[in-house]
């Protein structure tokens, strides 16, 4: 008796709870932000920066950074595979299971007093845009508060509309670029991290949020080091292989270190090191 209630807390981190699908919003050709709540029982009390193992019954859960800040739950979805697949597809009433909240967060409170900084690259604006939404709500906590986002294209930019409202506010500034313009885009062209050199923020009050591919991210931290933010201010969002979300699988071990346990947010001062061995 003593041996299965010892291992019911490990059973109960592996079951998935339901939770229905509210709504779907479709962002670009592959990529919904589906709402989410319980079935029954208390909502997920997800902190930006945290992630969810997120199931299609009967197909298998994927590792899904939570986009969203306070409920519903709100994930962000590319499809890019089988069961990203059926996530995408499930419409509204759809009942999916979501296991965690899992990681660590955003070190928001770091920022308050001084100015947030936030990078992102394509699909990587998800695990930043609770963040996001997080300083426009707490809009007086901050001095700068700073977008700058790439995509391949303009087809490709997650959350236009809230971008554009964002940009009309005037007390968040918002910078945008693609790799590739159409005939109608008329901003930046160019990568993301070029952005960093014109953003207004002082680097000794700065915190730096990236989210990114990884080549994207070492670029971007290499730009905030060259304007002086030191590397214990700049955090990453690593999203590698993750399986179990909970320490057990060892597919996510990079180096010493397990995201899906001890990230997946990192200082840029704890992995920069890990990101340019290629071997790992």
């Amino acid at each position: 008796m003593a041996a299965l209630a010892e291992t019911a807390p490990a059973l109960s981190a592996m079951t998935p709870r339901p939770f229905r699908v509210l709504s779907r919003t479709q962002e670009t050709h592959d990529t919904r932000t589906l709402e989410l709540e319980p079935v029954d029982g208390a909502p997920l009390d997800a902190a930006p920066g945290q992630f969810t193992m997120l199931y299609a019954f009967g197909i298998g859960e994927v590792p899904i950074s939570v986009s969203g800040y306070g409920p519903p739950l709100v994930h962000t979805v590319r499809d890019v595979g089988a069961v990203t697949h059926a996530i995408c597809s499930a419409g509204p009433g759809t009942v999916l299971g979501v296991r965690g909240p899992y990681g660590n967060a955003w070190p928001l409170e770091a920022a308050a007093g001084g100015d947030l900084v936030i990078v992102a690259g394509g699909i990587g604006l998800a695990p930043l845009h609770g963040a996001l939404l997080h300083a426009v709500v707490h809009r007086n906590d901050f001095r700068e508060v700073v977008l700058l986002y790439g995509g391949r294209t303009p087809a490709d930019l997650l959350y236009r509309y809230e971008l554009q409202a964002l940009r009309e506010r005037h007390d968040v500034l918002v910078d945008i670029t693609v790799d590739a313009a159409d005939r109608g885009w008329h901003g930046n062209v160019g990568v993301v991290p070029h952005l960093v050199d014109t953003a207004p923020f002082e680097p000794d009050r700065v915190v730096a949020l990236v989210v990114g591919p990884e080549i994207m991210m070492r670029y971007t931290i290499e730009a905030l080091r060259a304007r002086g933010v030191p590397p214990d201010r700049i955090f990453v969002s690593m999203e590698r292989n993750m399986r179990c979300g909970v320490g057990h699988c060892g597919h996510c071990q990079l180096g010493p270190t397990l995201i899906c346990r001890d990230g997946p947010v990192y200082s840029a001062a704890a992995i920069t090191a890990l990101m340019e061995v290629r071997e790992l």
